[in-house]
């Protein structure tokens, strides 16, 4: 079984169009911001089921010869679920011509999380249920994490289902993230019609697949403006880039990187073990990995990467796009929670 240590990688993210050298130097993403009052319960509430144990993803090989103190190391956030970590956080640096950018990543074990889909304020431009548009308050005593969705309805006629109901409709062929109600989350070419089935607690597509059988997608591309995989602020090749992957055991990846092609991003998707993968939203404003941690006053939440253009406080209130909240486990089947 592998250790998760408590060791992490310092290092920083460039900017721009080409990479540039760090201004900070996070390891976690700093120092935790102020406690977020909840109108639920203050702390979190001890794990009801009987500890098994957890199955951890490797250490990430290092790209370098020479790794830094931490580097590609998980470490667990927030407190344990059934006697196992149910996220972890590492770094890693993913190129060997650009020793500052830094890769964000997070790992989600789908038997120790419930994942719910919740649409924005104004993404999807449909929704059957718009709901709060942030994480309800309900439901944040059982918060672990937070991140932003995928590309935009229009940008590739990127569908949704929350609950069996749509928002806009899924369309085939596009890489879609699929949480089921029996808890277990995959990534499909989708060819199921405009609605999920009843099976299907949340669905949520985005271009097509980047990495499919742990192999890289022939047709990426580094065209700026490409209609396939986004356009980017400026024209320029390397943006901040998000993603999503499934491992060969079913747990989710989460990736942020600055100065990410998509072809990069697929590659560092590649590296850290995702079997399939998919391509998330892109450019400064919009990725967003957060952490919570539980205290006397309420949520604690952290953000995972250098955002100088989000607050940690993003989906504690409303906000105009789509994201995922990430859960302690429920015993129910899983559905989205809205109030």
């Amino acid at each position: 079984m592998v250790v998760v240590a408590a060791a992490f990688v310092t290092g920083g993210c460039g900017g721009g169009s080409s990479p540039t050298a760090p201004k900070n130097v996070p390891g976690h993403a700093g120092a935790p911001t102020q406690a977020v009052g909840t109108s639920g319960r203050a702390a979190i509430a001890p794990a009801a089921a009987r500890a098994k144990p957890a199955v951890l993803p490797p250490p990430i090989r290092p790209v370098f010869p020479d790794p830094l103190p931490g580097e590609g190391v998980w470490k667990p956030t927030g407190p344990p679920v059934n006697g196992g970590p149910p996220v972890l956080v590492s770094t890693f640096r993913s190129e060997l011509a650009y020793p500052q950018i830094v890769a964000y990543v997070a790992w989600f074990d789908h038997t120790r999380t419930q994942i719910g889909y919740y649409p924005g304020g104004s993404e999807p431009p449909s929704a059957a249920v718009r709901g709060p548009m942030m994480v309800p308050d309900s439901q944040r005593w059982r918060l672990l994490a937070t991140f932003n969705a995928g590309f935009t309805y229009t940008d590739g006629s990127n569908g949704s289902t929350d609950n069996g109901r749509v928002n806009e409709p899924l369309s085939e062929g596009n890489a879609t993230l699929v949480g089921y109600r029996d808890g277990r989350v995959d990534i499909v070419k989708w060819s199921g019609g405009s609605n999920a089935g009843g099976d299907v607690a949340w669905a949520r597509q985005s271009l097509a697949p980047i990495v499919w059988n742990g192999q890289l997608n022939p047709d990426l591309n580094e065209n700026p403006d490409s209609p396939q995989w986004g356009y980017t602020l400026g024209h320029v090749a390397r943006v901040p880039r998000t993603g999503v992957g499934i491992d060969r055991r079913g747990n989710l990846f989460f990736v942020v990187a600055s100065d990410q092609t998509v072809i990069t991003l697929a590659k560092i998707l590649q590296h850290i073990g995702a079997v399939r993968a998919m391509e998330f939203d892109i450019n400064y404003e919009w990725h967003t990995l957060i952490t919570y941690t539980h205290g006397p006053n309420g949520l604690v939440p952290k953000l995972v990467e250098p955002q100088p253009q989000q607050s940690a406080s993003r989906y504690l209130v409303p906000d105009s796009r789509d994201f995922f909240a990430v859960y302690r486990p429920l015993p129910d089947p899983v559905t989205v929670p809205f109030k």
